[in-house]
């Protein structure tokens, strides 16, 4: 059955339904297996998906140089067919700490001089700053990029975690073609006042953080011991009380995938798709086995039934704890 697809607004790529998040390949995660990584990006370019993200700053390069390894050794028509969607700005050290964001006009260009060295590629498909640097204006960010659009370096603007008003301010700049922001059965900020915008202005989205990072997969169970270096050890959502909370929410929906047939993730994942075709779900798949399983969710089915059981299971509102630490949500101009 061939790849359903969508558009990223009214002036963005064609794409797959489902795109796939690669940042778990490389960091933050816990240990990742290299060539179990390089064959899940080929099965996901041979299932025909098309739409591949990452960032210059997962693992400092790692993830980009892995993005392009896969690039290189797949299949001359699969490669050719791969949109690349590239974040960048975050700041770190050595140590792997967070330090700011860079939103300059001479920092975005050097930004994708070296992502495009790294990726192996002559022009990146989508590229956006990864939260907004508060201290330069959107407009001259957003400014950058199109003038690398105009070089051909860049095919399309996109947007990251900003709040309504800077998706008008970046949209008066240059076409957007998409807002890339965190959406899911528990992560339902944006219907207030960002998903209306982007709308009205034509803008796509693509989601991430469907299934909240494994929280709401069906497979993350209570006892389970994080690995080093997994950030998810530090995130409200998955200390003590909050974790027992959401994971109630999980066997909840857990009964609804079972009437479906359906795994809990695909159930998750298909409730995302329904939210409009303007809306391009990212799965962050990091095996073959869990790819399989997400592309399945294009196969299950969702009726006006089915959704009114599963908010009822999992109402807006209903997670415990914040998405990020306390640090990290002071970046997002998406909460403000």
């Amino acid at each position: 059955m061939a790849m359903r697809t969508r558009t990223l607004g009214t002036t963005g790529p064609q794409v797959s339904a489902l795109g796939l998040g690669c940042m778990g390949m490389s960091a933050l995660y816990g240990d990742a297996d290299r060539a179990e990584s390089l064959a899940t990006v080929h099965a996901a370019l041979e299932a025909g998906v098309t739409l591949l993200d990452t960032g210059d700053f997962y693992a400092m390069g790692h993830n980009e140089m892995l993005l392009g390894e896969a690039l290189r050794t797949a299949p001359p028509a699969r490669r050719e067919q791969a949109l690349v969607s590239v974040k960048f700005g975050a700041l770190r050290d050595p140590d792997g700490n967070w330090s700011g964001y860079d939103g300059r006009p001479a920092a975005v260009k050097n930004f994708a001089a070296y992502s495009l060295q790294r990726l192996g590629v002559d022009h990146i498909d989508v590229y956006r700053i990864a939260r907004l640097d508060p201290d330069v204006p959107i407009e001259e960010t957003v400014g950058a990029i199109a003038e690398l659009v105009e070089k051909g370096y860049v095919r399309h603007v996109g947007l990251s975690e900003v709040g309504a008003e800077t998706v008008r301010r970046a949209a008066a700049t240059a076409p957007i073609a998409d807002l890339q922001i965190e959406y899911s059965l528990i992560s339902r900020g944006i219907e207030r006042d960002i998903l209306p915008t982007t709308r009205e202005l034509g803008i796509g989205v693509t989601a991430y953080g469907v299934l909240s990072r494994g929280l709401i997969s069906g497979h993350f169970s209570r006892d389970r011991q994080l690995a080093a270096g997994d950030f998810r050890a530090h995130s409200p959502r998955f200390q003590g009380d909050n974790l027992q909370h959401n994971l109630n929410l999980v066997d909840a929906l857990r009964k609804i995938a079972e009437q479906k047939g359906a795994s809990v993730a695909q159930i998750a994942i298909a409730w995302v798709l329904s939210r409009g075709e303007d809306i391009v779900p990212l799965i962050g798949a990091r095996s073959r086995e869990r790819l399989t399983e997400s592309l399945g969710a294009l196969d299950v089915t969702v009726d006006a039934a089915d959704l009114a059981a599963i908010e009822e299971a999992v109402p807006a509102d209903a997670a415990a704890g914040d998405r990020y630490p306390t640090a990290q949500m002071a970046h997002l101009d998406s909460e403000r």
